[in-house]
This record gives C-alpha cells, structure tokens and sequence, in this order.
C-alpha cells in the first residue's frame, strides 16, 4: 500500500510574505472602515489598495466581518492589556504617568482606529454591535476599575465615576480624531512626536487635578 502523500508546508519566506500580505490589508482595511463605516466599505476596494485580488484577499479573512474584528482585535487589545496590566499592578503616580505614555503610543501607531470608533458611534451603525461594543464595554470597565481604585476618586459620587471615565475617554480619543481637520485648520501635526508628548504630559497634569492625591484633601 503506497505511503501517504505528505502535505507541502509553507517555506518561512512564504509564511512572513503572507503576514506581510496581511497586515497590508489590515491597514488599507482600517482606514477603509474609518472613512466609510463598515457598511460603506467594500472588499473588493481594499484589495485593489492593496495590490491584489479578491481570492487572494479570502485567503487571508474569509468574510468582512472577520476583516472587521481583525482591524478591532489588532488595535484595541493592546490598549486593554495596558488597562488591565495597570489593574492588577501597583497604583501610583509614576505608573499613572507610564500607562498614559503607553497609551498614547498605543493609540498613536493606530488614528485611523479611532477614527473608526468614532464613525460608528457618531452613526450609530448596526457594527458597533457586537464587536465594537464588546471591545468598548471592555476598555470602559477596565478604565472604571483604575478610576475606582485611585485613593483621589472619594471626592466624586458613585455615579459620577462612569461619566468621569466618559470625559477622559473622549479627552485621550478627541487629539487622535480632531488631528486632520486640526492640521488643515492651524498647519499643525497633532501626531508629530513633540505635540503627542505634549498631549501626554496635558493627560497627566488633567488626571493629577481630577483624581487628586488623597494627601491633597
């Protein structure tokens, strides 16, 4: 009885071209989805940005949807790990100051992310359920937990936390969004690295007023 025919597998230059492939569509996907919404965003469209065909784009997301939660998966997990890591660590000054570094770097390598987030919350679009507003409901949680924790929150009532948490959220996401009409309007790059350090130590010095230190009371 003749052995099996084995199965060819992938030479590593094949498997890091095909990675390669696939975060070229990942970018051209989230600017896509940033600027048109899941609904106005067509396949065939990122695949011809990206320099290939619609097979070749299924070979790599078998649907949009799937493209959809890849663009969300790539960006926000990072940004939950950092929530969740400062969590289960040492609250502080110095933490908080480091987790507003990550942050902002985090978000800095993806604005056109945000800008999708907040496509589809201003639309309301049918996708910001379930898989956005899974990831959403996530970081929210994660950020009510610090905020909850910070020896500086007994000042604001219980149910003020979330709207605090709200404020803050829109404080870090707005520089990100507001950044190309801001640089039409004024002829400044709010993503050059001397403005996001900029936004960094405004974060910081906006958190140390909110949540002041429980000495300060």
């Amino acid at each position: 009885m003749p052995a099996a025919p084995l199965r060819a597998r992938a030479s590593p230059h094949a498997t890091r071209k095909g990675e390669r492939t696939a975060e070229r569509i990942l970018d051209a996907a989230e600017a896509r989805f940033a600027e048109h919404g899941f609904e106005g965003t067509r396949l065939r469209e990122i695949a011809a940005e990206v320099g290939i065909r619609n097979p070749s784009l299924y070979n790599h997301f078998v649907s949009k949807d799937e493209l959809y939660a890849a663009v969300l998966e790539r960006g926000l997990r990072p940004v939950i790990e950092a929530l969740a890591g400062f969590v289960r660590g040492a609250a502080g000054g110095e933490s908080q100051r480091r987790l507003l570094e990550q942050l902002v770097a985090l978000l800095a390598r993806r604005p056109n992310l945000l800008r999708l987030v907040q496509y589809e919350i201003l639309t309301g679009g049918a996708r910001l359920s379930p898989a956005l507003r899974g990831w959403l409901e996530a970081a929210l949680g994660r950020a009510e937990e610090i905020v909850a924790a910070d020896p500086g929150t007994p000042p604001w009532p219980q149910d003020q936390i979330p709207l605090l948490v709200l404020a803050l959220f829109h404080a870090v996401v707005g520089h990100f969004t507001i950044a190309p009409l801001y640089r039409d309007l004024t002829g400044e790059d709010l993503l050059s690295a001397a403005a996001l350090e900029r936004q960094t130590r405004f974060l910081n010095e906006v958190v140390n007023r909110l949540l002041p230190d429980e000495a300060d009371h």
